[in-house]
C-alpha cells in the first residue's frame, strides 16, 4: 500500500490534502517522494521559521533528545526557564505558561483574563474578539473565532465571548460596555480571515481604552509572532504593550509548543492547581524554541522587512494581481483567477502556496534565500496572468 492509501484508509478525513507526498527537504526546498524540489513558500503554516532540517535547531533538539526528553512539570528543567526568560525579557513581559499549540494558549489566555476579573471583584467574564478573527479549533476558542462557518456544526458553543468589527473603534467600546467585558483578544494581522492588517489608530484605541478601565488587552500572536511581522511579535509595530499575548507555530520550529506570556498586572492571576499540562514547557520542544529563539535578531528581521518590500512591489505590479495584503512576510494577495488554480499551477511549476479564504497565501521561512524568492515569485506571477 502506498503512504496516500493507508492515510486514505486510518486517518480521520480531517484534512482536504494536495495530491503530494513530501518526504525530505532543507532550507526552503523540499522534495516529493519522486524526488521532484519544491521552493516551500508555507513553512508548515508558519511553523518552520527557519526552514526545514535547520543545522542549529536540529542540533538542539538533538542535544536534548539525548539528555531529557521529558519529565513533568513536578520539576525543573532548564530548556523551559531559559526560554520564559529569554521571552520575557525581549517583551517587557513578567511569566510564562508553556503549552503544546496555539489554541491551548489561548485557552489559557481566556482562564487568565476570567479569573483577573473574578481576583478584582468585577462582574465581568465576556471576551471580546474580533469578527472575522480566528483563535482555534477546541470548543471554547472556536467559540472565541469570529466566523460562523467554523460555528455552525458544533453548536451548542461555550457561552462568554462577544464579537464587533475590526477597525471599528466605536462599535468595540460599545459592545465592552453593553456585554460585561472583562478582555478584548485580537490579531494585529487576520490569518485565517484573508491576510487582514489592522489599522494602527483603531489597536492603539482599543488599547488604551482597556488601559483606562482595567480590562485586559490581549493579542493572538500565533501566526504573527517570532519575526513573522518583520518585528519580534506584530503588537511591536503598533507601539502598544499588551498585558498577555500568545504564540505558537514559527516559536518550535516543527516541534509543537504554544505558549501564553502574561505582563505584571495579570502575572498572578493563575495560581497552583489553576491551570496545567502534561506536555507543555517539554525539554527537548523548548531547546527547539530557544534555538529559534535567540536567532530572531534585529539583522534577521531587517531581511524579512527587505523581503516583504520585494514581494508587494513585484506581485502588486503584476498583471493578474488585484491586490496584495498582509506584514513582513505573511502575505495575502487576491487574484483575478481563482486561487485554486493558481496553487495548482505554481505546484506543478514547484512552489509550495498556501491560501486564506480567496486569497493567495505566502509564509515562507524568515531566512528564505533571496534568489530562491525571486523565482519562487516569478512563478507565482505567471501563474497569476
Amino acid at each position: 500500500m502506498t503512504t496516500k492509501s493507508i492515510d486514505k484508509q486510518y486517518v480521520l478525513n480531517t484534512y482536504n490534502r494536495f495530491d503530494l507526498e513530501l518526504t525530505q527537504g532543507k532550507g526552503s526546498v523540499i522534495k516529493d517522494e519522486n524526488g521532484k524540489e519544491y521552493i516551500d513558500l508555507t513553512s508548515g503554516i508558519g511553523v518552520t521559521a527557519f526552514g526545514i532540517a535547520d543545522d542549529k535547531w536540529v542540533e538542539a533538539v538533538t542535544s536534548q533528545l539525548n539528555t531529557l526528553q521529558h519529565v513533568s512539570n513536578l520539576y525543573y528543567t532548564s530548556p523551559c526557564a531559559l526560554l520564559a526568560k529569554a521571552i520575557c525579557e525581549k517583551t517587557k513581559m513578567s511569566k510564562v505558561f508553556f503549552s503544546n499549540s496555539g489554541a491551548e494558549a489561548n485557552e489559557c489566555a481566556i482562564k487568565v483574563a476570567r479569573k483577573y476579573a473574578q481576583d478584582k471583584g468585577y462582574d465581568r467574564y465576556n471576551i471580546l474578539t474580533l469578527n472575522n478573527s480566528f483563535h482555534g479549533r477546541t470548543l471554547a476558542t472556536l467559540s472565541a473565532t469570529g466566523q460562523d462557518h467554523y460555528h455552525e456544526l458544533f453548536n451548542p458553543l461555550p457561552s462568554g465571548f462577544v464579537h464587533a468589527d475590526a477597525n471599528d473603534t466605536d462599535a468595540v467600546i460599545n459592545a465592552i460596555k453593553e456585554h460585561n467585558v472583562c478582555a478584548v483578544l485580537l490579531e494585529c494581522v487576520q490569518g485565517e480571515g484573508g491576510v487582514i492588517k489592522l489599522d494602527t489608530d483603531f489597536v492603539q484605541a482599543v488599547h488604551a481604552y482597556c488601559n483606562d478601565n482595567d480590562i485586559l488587552f490581549m493579542v493572538d500572536e500565533v501566526q504573527t509572532g517570532n519575526g513573522r511581522t518583520g518585528e519580534l511579535y506584530a503588537y511591536m509595530n503598533y507601539g502598544v504593550q499588551p498585558d498577555v499575548f500568545t504564540t505558537a507555530k514559527g516559536l518550535g520550529g516543527g516541534l509543537p509548543i504554544g505558549a501564553c506570556v502574561v505582563g505584571e498586572k495579570a502575572q498572578n492571576s493563575l495560581g497552583f492547581g489553576d491551570h496545567g499540562s502534561t506536555y507543555g514547557g517539554n525539554p527537548v520542544a523548548c531547546a527547539g524554541a530557544l534555538s529559534v529563539f535567540e536567532r530572531l535578531t534585529d539583522e534577521l528581521l531587517s531581511s524579512v522587512k527587505a523581503k516583504s518590500e520585494y514581494i508587494f512591489s513585484e506581485l502588486s505590479a503584476c498583471a493578474g494581481v488585484e491586490s496584495v495584503s498582509g506584514m513582513g512576510l505573511m502575505i495575502g494577495i487576491k487574484t483575478k483567477k481563482p486561487v485554486g488554480d493558481i496553487i495548482k499551477e505554481c505546484m506543478n511549476n514547484g512552489v509550495l502556496c498556501l491560501s486564506a479564504k480567496d486569497k493567495l497565501r505566502l509564509l515562507p521561512a524568515l531566512n528564505i534565500d533571496f534568489d530562491l524568492l525571486k523565482k519562487a515569485v516569478d512563478v507565482i506571477k505567471s501563474a497569476c496572468v
